[in-house]
């Protein structure tokens, strides 16, 4: 029997749910539920029962003053989702979320007006407890972008980007920040921070689901980095450094790695490069060029090293998030907002989209569809791809 597979879509503070047929390849729209405020982050509970939500009301004139943490309940037979208790207020905006390996409590890494890491219980229904009280001293860097738990060894890992610098401030250094764990508690482990963490800028990372191997996209490097862990923590310098753009030597402005995901088989990893730099034209600014692109790379199964074998164009514009199916036959794309583009003379406003394309046995991948979305003036800020039990 297959798997029945669902995608949840986040406009603003509406998430909408699609059902997914990974053979025919195609998403059908079904409905929408508001949650309290711009979804920022989602994250599915390994039963697939729950999935757990960030919202901020933070924006263009927003104060970021409404930050909560909410559980959904998954109905299991069609995907549709529905609040499971009340949400729960966070003291500031969380920019990711995740559940710790063994499932038992929620992170939420947050970067402004301070780094810190939030950590509540997951209760035996699924939904969301209290706030497990932390100890002082933790080391959480300048602008955290991500937190991750190993599934082998349940290292919590905070990815601190950094900032570039600007001509009123020097660069932020960046760093992959461990922490263990302990009935919800957090102790120091280690920082990596090749150079003292200038010039190193990771945004997400993701893990091998079988071997010790940790793959990092570097945001403002527009790099790929694979780390060995070693026990509970990683090895000091990458084993390996690549490439993700077409052209290293010529990077438009506002070129950024991000979103970076492992195949389900554990054969490939794939890499997003956005861009939305513009030009004046016509008194409009219109898209100034850069890579829009998923960067393919094979595993080498004995080392880990990553093999640029594609760059497969997405057909969109600034794509912030990416999702590959449970049997790893589809993926899906989105990006933010619409983007007007100059065509020949004239100027096209290019929709927010969800991208389908076709991965195939040798982990390449085949654009076949997309579907635009509605945005409203709002961003298409998340979107995730789940199997249900």
């Amino acid at each position: 029997m297959n798997t029945k597979v669902v995608l949840y879509s986040a406009v603003g503070e509406g998430l909408t749910h699609y059902d997914v047929d990974v053979d025919a390849l195609t998403l059908t729209k079904r409905k929408t539920i508001n949650v309290p405020a711009v979804v920022q982050y989602a994250w599915p509970h390994p039963s697939k029962k729950h999935l757990y939500v960030a919202t901020s009301n933070r924006g263009k004139g927003m104060k970021a003053d409404l930050n909560q943490i909410s559980a959904l309940h998954i109905d299991p037979a069609n995907g549709e989702l529905a609040f499971h208790g009340e949400p729960v207020p966070l003291r500031s905006r969380a920019v990711h979320i995740c559940l710790t390996a063994d499932a038992t409590h929620l992170l939420s890494g947050h970067n402004l007006p301070q780094a810190s890491i939030t950590v509540n219980k997951i209760n035996a229904d699924g939904g969301i407890g209290p706030e497990v009280k932390q100890r002082d001293g933790l080391a959480f860097g300048i602008y955290p972008h991500q937190v991750m738990a190993a599934p082998s060894t349940g290292t919590v890992m905070l990815i601190d980007r950094g900032n570039d610098a600007e001509k009123d401030k020097p660069e932020d250094p960046g760093a992959l920040r461990l922490f263990r764990i302990k009935d919800g508690v957090l102790s120091n482990l280690a920082a990596i921070a090749p150079n003292g963490g200038y010039g190193f800028g990771p945004r997400h990372l993701d893990f091998h689901l079988t071997q010790p191997w940790v793959y990092v996209s570097l945001e403002r490097q527009d790099k790929l980095y694979m780390y060995r862990m070693q026990g509970d923590s990683i090895e000091s310098e990458a084993a390996y450094k690549r490439d993700t753009l077409m052209d290293p030597a010529n990077v438009k402005p506002r070129q950024l790695a991000g979103t970076i995901h492992v195949h389900p088989n554990g054969r490939f990893v794939y890499l997003i490069n956005r861009s939305d730099s513009t030009v004046e034209y016509k008194g409009k600014k219109v898209f100034g060029g850069g890579d829009n692109i998923i960067a393919v790379y094979a595993i080498d199964q004995a080392t880990g090293e990553p093999t640029l074998i594609q760059h497969a164009d997405t057909h969109t514009y600034h794509s912030r998030t990416f999702a590959i199916d449970p049997s790893g036959r589809m993926m899906v794309v989105a990006s933010n907002t619409p983007t007007d583009i100059r065509s020949g003379d004239e100027i096209v406003t290019v929709p927010a989209t969800l991208s389908v394309m076709k991965v195939g046995n040798d982990g390449k991948l085949e654009f076949v569809r997309k579907y635009d979305v509605d945005t409203n003036g709002k961003i298409h800020y998340w979107m995730g791809m789940f199997g249900l039990k």
